[in-house]
């Protein structure tokens, strides 16, 4: 999610627009076309539903063979799993760091790099999505 031409503006306008529109940006990040579009192909809905993590995980990691994708879909799975808690997860909610990274605020005050375990997940299916998604649950 890094724009390098907005440089240190993006940290005051990504904060900005998610005062102003947090419905609008939830659902911007929540796109993730490359995950959806790689889970309808193995039979898949993604219904923004902790059984839909379930189902990801279970998902044969085709894309771990192609070094082009594998980032992006690490960041739309990362995307994915935020977008899950942030509707389901009582209090959370999407904030950027100073960096422009989207992260998941819990109302606990944890941050969750959600990114982060998303790269991970599409390198390793390690962290499962699903096991991420309880653990930061019971948070």
């Amino acid at each position: 999610m890094y724009i390098p031409f907005l440089g240190n503006k993006r940290k005051k306008h990504g904060e900005a627009v998610l005062a102003a529109d947090p419905e609008g940006v939830a659902e911007l990040l929540s796109e993730c076309e490359l995950l959806r579009s790689q889970a309808a192909r193995a039979g898949i809905g993604l219904d923004d539903t902790v059984a839909s993590l379930e189902a990801l995980d279970q998902m044969v990691p085709r894309w771990r063979d192609d070094e082009e994708i594998l980032p992006w879909l690490g960041n739309d799975a990362g995307l994915y799993l935020g977008t899950v808690i942030v509707r389901t997860v009582p209090g959370a909610a999407w904030e950027f760091r100073a960096d422009g990274q989207p992260v998941v605020r819990l109302a606990s005050g944890r941050e969750f790099d959600v990114v982060d375990s998303g790269h991970e997940w599409a390198v390793s299916g390690v962290p499962e999505l699903s096991q991420l998604y309880g653990e930061v649950a019971e948070d």
